[in-house]
Order: structure tokens, then sequence, then C-alpha cells
């Protein structure tokens, strides 16, 4: 055994600390995650008060069926147009569930974003734009798209 390999068992990369990175809303945006993790972050949102949201974009085709799934999963209220300005309204007020910070969870967006890239880019926009404007009022606005590690390796930059 190399002097400076870890013992059998022993984590190589760094921990980190999720509560303490979730508390932060400056860096809160949107991002690619390792959907191993997903649980970690759920469980760490909810310890920090946060509204936990899990969106499961698994089956979507379209736009339409999208912007459905993510009004009923952050309890959008009825007057939601399901248009991109309704979404971007809805994301920036959020007074009908209070919370110290929000956690979405975006799960199996991937057939979606090979489908239709330019709507899901749209819709990335959107979330990122949100989570800057919540970061302005000092409050933690996370959009995490988990993906299986293979996938999540195989992105290409943006």
């Amino acid at each position: 055994m190399n002097p400076t390999s870890p013992p059998p068992g022993h984590q190589t990369a760094a921990v980190v600390d999720l509560g303490a990175l979730l508390a932060d809303p400056v860096q809160a945006r949107a991002y690619y995650v390792d959907a191993r993790d997903t649980e970690a972050m759920a469980a760490a949102g909810a310890t920090l008060e946060y509204a936990v949201a899990r969106i499961d974009l698994a089956g979507c085709t379209d736009k339409a069926a999208a912007l459905d799934r993510v009004s009923r999963a952050l309890r959008f209220p009825a007057w939601f147009g399901g248009n991109w300005d309704a979404l971007a309204d809805c994301l920036g007020d959020l007074g009908w569930w209070p919370a110290e910070g929000y956690l979405l969870l975006i799960e199996h967006a991937g057939d979606w974003r090979a489908q239709d890239r330019a709507e899901f880019d749209t819709l990335l926009a959107i979330l990122t734009e949100a989570a800057m404007e919540w970061a302005g009022r000092g409050k933690a606005f996370w959009v995490l798209f988990p993906l299986p590690a293979d996938q999540l390796a195989a992105l290409e930059p943006d």
C-alpha cells in the first residue's frame, strides 16, 4: 500500500457539509448533481427548514407537461398561466409557500432535455434567474438536476 493511500473503505474526496453549502444563498443556482446524493440533499434541505420539492419529469414530452409537474410540485396558485412568464412570476413570489429557503430536485429530466433542448434551456434560464433573484433577497433557492454518474460525466460543457 502506498503511504499516501487512505486505508480501504476510507473516503478519498473531501466531505462536503451539505447543510453549510445549501445555507449559502450566494452559491444557490441550478446545477447537475450525482443522483446518488439526492436523498442526502433532500435531508439537508429539510433540516434547514427549506421547502423541498421533488419534481419528476420522467416521460415528459413537452413544455406543457413539464410546467404542469413544476406547478403541482411547487403548489402554484390556480392563477398560474402555464407559460414561461407565469413560471417566472410564480418562482419570484412563492408567498403561498413560505420557507427558510427552497430546494427543487428535478429528477429524470434527461429525456426531455435530449428531446427538446431549446425548451429545456428556457426552463433552466428561468430557474437560474429565480435563484439569483432570491439570493438578492438573502434566501437560498437551489435547483438540482440529479443524474446517474455516467450521464453526469458525459455532460458537455455548455
